[in-house]
């Protein structure tokens, strides 16, 4: 197994976005969006990876 050179990137993101304070209800619903359209992004470009 190789030994890792620097921090895993995909942790480092969810740290930073677990910091991050929505200040109020309109900016918590925009970071969940932005959240639900990657989720959506990623799985139109795994589509038909499973054949």
């Amino acid at each position: 197994m190789t030994k890792q050179k620097s921090p895993d990137k995909n942790l480092q993101n969810v740290a930073k976005d677990l910091d991050a304070d929505p200040v109020n209800a309109h900016n918590a619903q925009q970071v969940q969006q932005k959240v639900n359209d990657h989720r959506h992004q990623d799985a139109l470009n795994h589509e038909g990876t499973n054949s």
